[in-house]
């Protein structure tokens, strides 16, 4: 406990310095991880702004909450043209030559559409985003970060964030897409990947979580990594 503790004083005493060689980061995760505010975190450090989700913009979010199968195709839909319109808009304003800071992937938005959406649904689905995807700005992050959490404490974030929008949402469509995003980053080579375990990090209220976090992004090797906070 004692060396921990003196772990702990000592990354807060550090200067937090943004590692140059990562022009490019995103954070990813499934709903209520906290990838929002670690975007927040490490584009303050990095002296740039997030580029963030808005799915308050959504209109047909809440209403998907209520009816999945009626409001998928245009809740996603929505979603893809947003994000994509993000990267298009970053590119024209010159912040692309910038760092970056993600809390999503547009490479990942398929994963949301094979849970949500019915076979003839998502085969047209998939022309839209191919097209779209093809004409836009390249985005290949120089880091992932995959924040992971089990159900309940997802469960417990949404609620204690208090979303309207978010109140409907249900149980097993929430496991489906922990699941998914599971399998996905299990194969993913494209980028570095660094799998954090997220279960009892605070990003927004504990300094020294953030601290430590970013200490290990300083000093983070190649390939696919793991920080896992309960092990240390």
């Amino acid at each position: 406990m004692a060396g921990s503790r003196l772990r702990k004083q000592a990354l807060a005493s550090e200067v937090t310095i943004w590692p140059t060689r990562f022009r490019c980061v995103v954070v990813e995760g499934p709903i209520g991880v906290g990838k929002t505010t670690l975007a927040r975190r490490l584009a303050e450090v990095a002296g740039s702004n997030p580029v963030l989700e808005e799915p308050e913009k959504n209109p047909f979010l809440e209403r998907f909450y209520q009816a999945r199968d009626r409001y998928a195709l245009a809740t996603q839909l929505h979603f893809l043209f947003q994000r994509v319109g993000q990267l298009e808009r970053l590119e024209t304003e010159g912040i692309l030559k910038q760092v970056r800071i993600y809390d999503f992937m547009v490479q990942k938005d398929p994963l949301f559409a094979k849970i949500t959406l019915d076979e003839d649904e998502f085969y047209l689905y998939s022309k839209i985003y191919q097209r779209l995807v093809h004409v836009a700005p390249a985005s290949c992050p120089d880091l992932v970060i995959y924040l992971q959490a089990p159900l309940p404490v997802l469960l417990g974030r949404i609620e204690q964030r208090g979303r309207i929008f978010e109140f409907g949402i249900d149980k097993n469509y929430l496991q489906n897409l922990v699941d998914a995003y599971s399998r996905y980053f299990l194969a993913y080579t494209e980028s570095p990947l660094l799998v954090v375990n997220a279960a009892e990090i605070n990003f927004a209220e504990s300094p020294d979580d953030f601290r430590q976090l970013l200490h290990y992004i300083q000093n983070l090797g190649p390939g696919r990594n793991f920080y896992n906070p309960t092990m240390g």
